[in-house]
Formats: C-alpha cells, sequence, structure tokens
C-alpha cells in the first residue's frame, strides 16, 4: 500500500516516468542493455515531498444526493456506447488529510505494519469461481483518492452508493472480488469519514434471497450454513484477521455520472480491520463478483488505472471499458491459476539492475502445477515482493552498483538504505523488470529508492516473500499507465504516463 509522497526523477536521456523497450543492445562483455545504466534521482525534492499538506477532502462528510434526474432509473442508464468510458480521478491517500499522522516516519511505520499484513492476507487467500454477471455497462469511470489520511487503504475512489446517491470513499483492490460497504444497523463498525450507508433511505436497494443465483456464486454464503432467513448472508475474511459480514443485495452505484443498476453488494453489519475511513471496499478482482466481473460484458473486463505520483497535487485516474485501453501499450499475457483465480498473474522472466540482468534460475517466477509461485500485480501492496533467493541476487547487485552511495542501517522491511541527507541530486543504477515475451520495464529512480523519513534516509523498495509468491506492489506501478484487458488475457504498461 502507498504512503509516500512522490519525488522529481531528473533523467538523462530519458523519459520522465517509464521506459518500455522490446530491443537490447550488448556490451562487450555481452550483458543485455536495454536502456543507460543509471538515473538521476532528486533528493532534496524527495525529502520535501514527504511533508503532508493538508487538502480538504472533495466533498463534505454528508449525503450528498444525485440530482431528480439522476435518480431517475429508466434502463438507459447501463446503455452506454461500446466507444465510451467512464472515468474516476485517483488521489493516493497522501492528499486527503483528516487527523492522520503528520510525521512521516509515524506514517511510514504504520504503513509498513499494513503492508505486512496484507502480504500475509494475499498468501493465504483462495478465492472461489463464478459465473459472469448476466447484466451488460459500457465503459465508465471516476476520480480514486488515495487514503493514506483515512487510516487504512492506500487508495480511494468516490462513488455514490444506492438511489439517491449517497458518496462513499471505497478502497479500490485489485485483489479482491467482493463489493461491500458499511451498512445501517451497524451492530460492529469501524469509523469511516462519510455517514454508514442506510438501505433504508435508497429507493433501488434489494436484498438477494438464498434461492438467487447470485448468491450461489458466493463461496461461503449464509444460506450454505444453515441460514433460515431466506436473505443471502455474505461473509468474507482476510489473511491479517479483517473482516466484513451481512447481507448480500442488489444495489445502484453511481460511478463519475454513470449509474449502475443491479450490483451485488454485500451491505456489512459486522466489520472489523484496516479499512478504516474508507465506507467499504470495490473489488477489481478477477472474479465474477468483482465489480470488473459484474460489469462483463461491453467492458469485457477491461478497465485502466495510472496511481498518481506521490506527492504531486495530480490526480490518477480508474477508466473502464473497451475504449480505455490505450494503443502502443507494451501488452503481456495475464496468466491463470485455478487456485486463485482474483488475482492477476503476469510472466515475469528476470530482472535487471544497471543494464545488466541479474542471473537467476529460469523457474523463479513461474507458477508451479500446485499454483505456488508466480508473480501478482496488486493496488492494495506497496513494496515489491520477491523469493528470498531472487530478492538476495537483486539487492545484492544494486548494492554493487551502488556502492558509491553512503550505507545507512535497515529500517522496517528494508535491509538496504542510503543516507543522502548531504545530496542534492545521487545517480543510481537502472532497474528494470523482464516481462515475458520480450517487453522490458525499467522503472524511474523514484520507484524504487524511496524516503522513510525527512532527513535523507532512502531504501531499496523491494523485500523478501515469505512464499514463493512474488508480489508487485503500487510503489512500482506508480505513474504508470496499466491496462488490463480480460476479454483477450492481456495486460498492458504504457504508453502513458500520469
Amino acid at each position: 500500500m502507498l504512503i509516500f509522497v512522490a519525488f522529481l526523477l531528473l533523467t538523462v536521456a530519458l523519459p520522465p516516468h517509464i521506459t518500455l523497450s522490446s530491443t537490447e543492445t550488448t556490451t562487450s562483455a555481452g550483458h543485455a542493455i536495454p536502456f543507460p545504466q543509471f538515473e538521476h534521482l532528486n533528493i532534496k525534492k524527495s525529502i520535501a515531498a514527504t511533508k503532508i499538506r493538508a487538502r480538504p477532502r472533495p466533498g463534505p462528510a454528508t449525503y450528498n444526493y444525485s440530482t431528480a434526474e439522476d435518480t431517475d432509473h429508466g434502463s438507459s442508464q447501463n446503455a452506454i456506447s461500446r466507444n465510451s468510458s467512464v472515468k474516476l480521478n485517483l488521489a493516493h491517500r497522501d492528499k486527503i488529510s483528516f487527523s492522520w499522522h503528520k510525521d512521516h516516519r509515524r506514517r511510514f511505520a504504520s504503513r509498513m505494519k499494513r503492508d505486512s499484513r496484507r502480504v500475509a492476507s494475499l498468501i493465504h487467500r483462495l478465492s472461489g469461481e463464478g459465473t459472469a454477471a448476466e447484466y451488460e455497462v459500457a465503459g465508465f469511470g471516476s476520480e480514486v483518492v488515495s487514503g493514506m489520511e483515512e487510516g487504512s487503504g492506500e487508495y480511494f475512489v468516490r462513488i455514490g452508493v444506492g438511489s439517491p446517491a449517497r458518496s462513499q470513499y471505497m478502497v479500490i483492490d485489485t485483489g479482491s472480488d467482493i463489493v461491500w460497504v458499511q451498512c445501517q444497523p451497524c451492530r460492529q463498525c469501524y469509523h469511516q469519514s462519510d455517514p454508514v450507508f442506510d438501505p433504508a433511505y435508497s429507493a433501488s436497494f434489494s436484498g438477494v434471497s438464498c434461492s438467487s443465483t447470485v448468491c450461489d456464486r458466493l463461496e461461503n454464503s449464509g444460506c450454505h450454513s444453515g441460514c433460515h432467513s431466506g436473505w443471502c448472508k455474505y461473509e468474507v475474511s482476510y489473511g491479517d484477521g479483517s473482516y466484513t459480514k451481512g447481507n448480500l443485495a442488489l444495489e445502484t452505484l453511481t460511478i463519475g455520472h454513470t449509474m449502475v443498476q443491479n450490483v451485488a453488494i454485500g451491505c456489512g453489519h459486522m466489520n472489523r480491520g484496516m479499512f478504516v475511513g474508507a465506507a467499504g471496499l470495490l473489488g477489481l478482482g478477477g472474479g465474477s463478483m468483482s465489480i470488473v466481473g459484474q460489469l462483463g460484458g461491453q467492458t469485457g473486463g477491461a478497465f485502466s488505472y495510472c496511481l498518481v505520483s506521490r506527492g504531486t497535487e495530480s490526480s490518477g485516474t480508474l477508466e473502464f471499458g473497451r475504449s480505455v485501453l490505450p494503443v502502443g501499450a507494451a501488452w503481456v499475457p495475464l496468466l491463470r491459476n485455478p487456485r486463485a483465480p482474483s488475482f492477476y498473474y503476469i510472466g515475469l522472466s528476470g530482472l535487471g539492475v544497471g543494464g545488466e540482468r541479474v542471473p537467476m534460475p529460469e523457474n523463479t517466477f513461474q507458477i508451479t502445477e500446485f499454483g505456488d509461485g508466480g508473480v501478482v500485480m496488486d493496488t492494495g501492496t506497496a513494496v515489491t515482493r520477491l523469493p528470498t533467493e531472487a530478492y538476495a541476487a537483486f539487492r545484492d547487485t544494486f548494492i554493487a552498483q551502488a556502492g558509491s552511495l553512503p550505507r545507512a542501517p535497515g529500517v522496517s522491511i528494508f535491509d538496504t538504505c542510503y543516507d543522502l541527507g548531504g545530496f542534492v541530486t545521487v545517480r543510481v543504477p537502472t532497474v528494470s523488470f523482464f516481462l515475458s515475451g520480450g517487453p522490458i520495464l525499467t522503472l524511474p529512480a523514484r520507484n524504487f529508492l524511496i524516503p522513510v523519513d525527512e532527513s535523507g534516509t532512502f531504501c531499496f523498495a523491494f523485500a523478501p516473500s515469505s512464499s514463493g509468491l512474488s508480489i508487485i506492489g503500487n510503489i512500482q506501478q506508480e505513474g504508470i499507465q496499466i491496462s488490463f484487458d480480460g476479454a483477450n488475457g492481456f495486460v498492458g504498461f504504457g504508453p502513458n504516463v500520469c
């Protein structure tokens, strides 16, 4: 989960954000060099960007009602052109300032604790498969807001729930399926910034019966465990002990200016965990119950996001629909793991430092026949995790090539840190992901060398995994347009940046 604030990358003969290539040159020693070996990082601007600047959240802490025109529930509201899209703005949690820690080190420590729990959750969670939703919705999108000041979730999106629409902050999560919000009557709820949603005031709220095919798509519905109320109950437990429990319902969601009817959502009456501040979670995973799976049809499982650069006043984006898929992106196949159908796996053939490929076994990042290992793209994890041996080789190569930089003691989960407080800019070796099929993604320096305090301590933003699973976190994804074409099974990187 992403809490760090942005810093400016100064490059020489490089674009200001990402570099993608499928062409390599070689040195006399035979090492592949897809790009220049070094980049420059502006230290003082990076440190300055760690300081939170208070900014009021978009919208008051009271219900925002749609206009009368918006609350008309004609079927035309779901009939969006296949060539259109809906766009939401994304902002990092640092942009929303309430009562959260203003001290960067405290924010960092809290973030790393949440991140470790998140990784444990991904490793231990398996999701069941279901069928695709029966209704169709075309492209649309919305603003996404970071959730750091909310105390949970790295990126928030502002959407409307119910009719009339009540604006709510929702955590976006590519590693989860169920869409849910806290609901009245709330028998056990954590603090959220907006009033808890009350279905009694929504004209479009409809409970789901146990006999419904929608309920059948839940892996752990109350109907399967002796529930005699007649209404479908849901329960989602996360690996860190967080959970949400309540009734499944059909409700209208307003995403951007688009109203989407009959979305299956969890109406949570008992909730606990790391979601403090947000009203709930907007699951973007690969399962049938996620918002992506439920839209199906016209969107074809297509969506795109660009996570906002830390510490800037700009906003990232979240868009739905086939029309948002960019021309000129570097596309690589999505891989399927039956044990974890919600996760977006990609092929990774290797890692590079300073233009050189780091030696490691060919099967390091492959999914085994038992469903172990592989590489998952996840918006909810901040720091990229790698298998221990791969991480050690990667880190040692970076240390060797950055040997002129003064070292600092490790901080939290990071064992490779540098004391850069006395510098204006530093030259650092490039870091690259070698994607299956040939494309090479070379990251800007701010996406792998990050400030952990305000005195100039920067750390190599990778960590070893407690299992063979690799997770590409949102620090490494930041500023890169990432697109998913679920219908054809591809994920694209670039060509646009944010």
